[in-house]
């Protein structure tokens, strides 16, 4: 019946443009900002032309033109017919009238509830939900057998294997923000809280309440306890846990790779809680989702695409295989069973998605400005907070 439905569309769509000769040569076009599912998504598209006679062409494209393309040229016909983003790029897309509202129906019990909730925007769904990705709790299992259940048995662990020389660095931090999130979420911290609709919202601003205040005050006593450094690194954090100089790190899929190729020896586990029976500390979530720009002429083909063909168990496993992101599927999610991918759908099993609202965007550089003047001890916890609170607002005021 659907794809009836959906061979009746395109008669009308051709027939509105003037010739039935079109409908043969309508193509959607979908733009997606990496590389990796290039091919799947490229055989999908030809999967769904054979069936339904219309084609689709996948181009890799800069996210930031994606962005350009949907919030500057989407209102005036131009751009792709479908997206693929992460879903904090959403809210401005929204805003602006771009993004296509989404039925998924009764399918949506397919769905992890946490992959819906992260292309929900304003109470409606935006987006169709295909990757999910959360950091994970990294611990060398040479150094340390089992996983700690508290952040105070981290620093006892990483303080005893400081002392007797065999780390250079009780655990590593990437950053004070989005890396040790999980750390802030343990204490009871959030960055905004949600609306009557389930929406984040920028009228509960949760930054420097008391549990951010308590997270980032365990950091400070590492720092003045000498068991990590005050000059927070990236890439010096990396560098001391793949050389097994660093019992522990926070961080993300990106970097198996490095830690593979350097030999070290690593599990990946939930986070630890703020308190012994204390619930884990949870990451933000990042989803990665289909988009279908309301502004296209193609808009209920696109459509098609993204809910009535490319929402099946068989394409999300296709999917997961050639690139093995954890799914938004949620019976694909719950089977996997290789270590990385279940020790971070662990660390990740509360994950909340980072919040999409345009307010998010002025929260990075504040918090980061937070964090350097704690570590360096210009201010403490509470002031820093208080002060990356009121520079958030003063950017959202204008």
């Amino acid at each position: 019946m659907k794809k009836l439905v959906f061979l009746v569309t395109v008669l009308l769509i051709a027939v509105l443009a003037g010739s039935v000769v079109q409908a043969q040569d309508l193509e959607l076009t979908l733009w997606i900002y990496d590389d990796g599912r290039l091919e799947v998504l490229t055989q999908l598209g030809e999967a769904f032309e054979a069936e339904y006679g219309v084609g689709v062409s996948v181009e890799v494209v800069d996210l930031t033109e994606i962005r350009n393309a949907m919030t500057l040229g989407a209102a005036s016909g131009e751009g792709p017919d479908m997206i693929i983003i992460p879903h904090d790029n959403l809210g401005p897309i929204v805003e602006n009238g771009a993004a296509l509202p989404i039925d998924l129906g009764d399918a949506a019990a397919n769905y992890l509830t946490s992959a819906i909730d992260g292309f929900s925007y304003n109470g409606g769904l935006y987006g169709v939900p295909l990757a999910v990705e959360n950091i994970g709790f990294f611990r060398n299992v040479d150094l340390v057998p089992e996983a700690p259940a508290t952040w105070d048995d981290v620093e006892a662990v990483g303080a005893a294997l400081l002392d007797s020389g065999d780390v250079d660095s009780a655990i590593g931090l990437p950053d004070l923000t989005y890396n040790s999130y999980p750390i802030f979420t343990s204490f009871g911290g959030y960055i905004f809280g949600r609306d009557a609709t389930g929406s984040f919202t920028i009228e509960d601003v949760g930054m420097n309440n008391e549990g951010m205040v308590a997270g980032l005050t365990w950091i400070e006593h590492l720092i003045e306890e000498g068991l990590i450094s005050a000059n927070v690194d990236w890439e010096a954090s990396h560098v001391q846990f793949e050389t097994g100089r660093s019992a522990f790190i926070l961080t993300g899929p990106w970097a198996i790779n490095r830690f593979e190729t350097a030999g070290v020896p690593y599990a990946i586990s939930a986070f630890p809680a703020a308190e012994e029976g204390g619930a884990p500390g949870y990451p933000f979530l990042g989803v990665q989702g289909l988009v279908v720009n309301a502004n296209s002429e193609d808009a209920i083909l696109a459509q098609t695409f993204a809910v009535d063909f490319l929402a099946t168990e068989e394409h999300y496993q296709m999917i997961f295989d050639a690139e093995p992101r954890p799914s938004a599927w949620a019976s694909i999610f719950e089977s996997a069973s290789d270590p990385n991918t279940a020790g971070f759908n662990a660390a990740g099993a509360n994950a909340v998605p980072m919040p999409s609202i345009p307010a998010m965007g002025y929260v990075w550089d504040a918090w980061v400005n937070a964090g350097a003047l704690v570590a360096q001890g210009e201010l403490s916890p509470q002031e820093a907070l208080d002060s990356a609170v009121a520079q958030v607002l003063a950017q959202v005021a204008g």
